[in-house]
């Protein structure tokens, strides 16, 4: 990826504290196409602050939009909203910090953008291919860091979690961890009880 943006680069101007390898681990799953995107759109961003140069907060305002969709500028969230808002996203920066198998927590944020009222943002530390089960595990468990979080600071839990539930539910089953996810407490937030009881029965055969 990083090879990837420097072709895209060289018509622009780029400051030379950024670092285009901190950039292309910002951008997993990004196509050149996507790339070559986030490269304008960083162009845009410093065009619009009249800098000389496209600085690195250009990259990562430009790959949020890319990734994400345009910062809405619609109607606020009320202060309880943002409230159960700050706390979910903190919930998953606190337990992606605590587990030794997960990416290091890049960036933190209440603005919405797209569907999302908050993103926390991971920098993955090298490129994976594979992932072993603590890996796996780890990212499991982060995508629930939020739903806690509400739960225990809210004595609530709102709609701000089900994406995470679809995506950790996705994972535990492309990955196949989801066979052993009916022996763990996860289970009925993870997966559908026909599918618990039906895996859990031909466990215990």
């Amino acid at each position: 990826l990083e090879k990837i943006l420097e072709i895209h680069t060289k018509k622009i101007k780029v400051s030379a504290e950024v670092d285009l390898n901190t950039v292309a681990k910002g951008t997993p799953g990004f196509s050149g196409a996507d790339l070559g995107n986030l490269v304008n759109e960083a162009a845009l961003q410093a065009a619009r602050r009249n800098a000389e140069s496209v600085e690195l907060e250009d990259f990562e305002e430009a790959r949020d939009k890319v990734r994400f969709g345009r910062e809405r500028k619609g109607p606020m969230m009320d202060e309880k909203e943002k409230l159960a808002t700050a706390y979910h996203e903190a919930g998953h920066a606190i337990v992606m910090q605590e587990l030794e198998h997960a990416e290091p927590v890049h960036k933190v944020t209440i603005i919405p953008r797209g569907n999302a009222l908050g993103l926390t943002m991971q920098l993955p530390e090298k490129d994976h291919y594979t992932y072993g089960r603590k890996k796996l595990e780890a990212m499991i468990v982060s995508f629930m860091g939020g739903r806690a979080a509400e739960e225990l600071a809210m004595d609530d839990i709102g709609t701000g979690a089900s994406n995470d539930i679809e995506r950790a539910t996705g994972l535990a089953r492309a990955s196949g961890f989801a066979l052993d996810v009916p022996r763990t407490s996860l289970a009925p937030i993870l997966l559908p009880s026909s599918f618990v009881n039906r895996r859990w029965a031909g466990a215990a055969a």
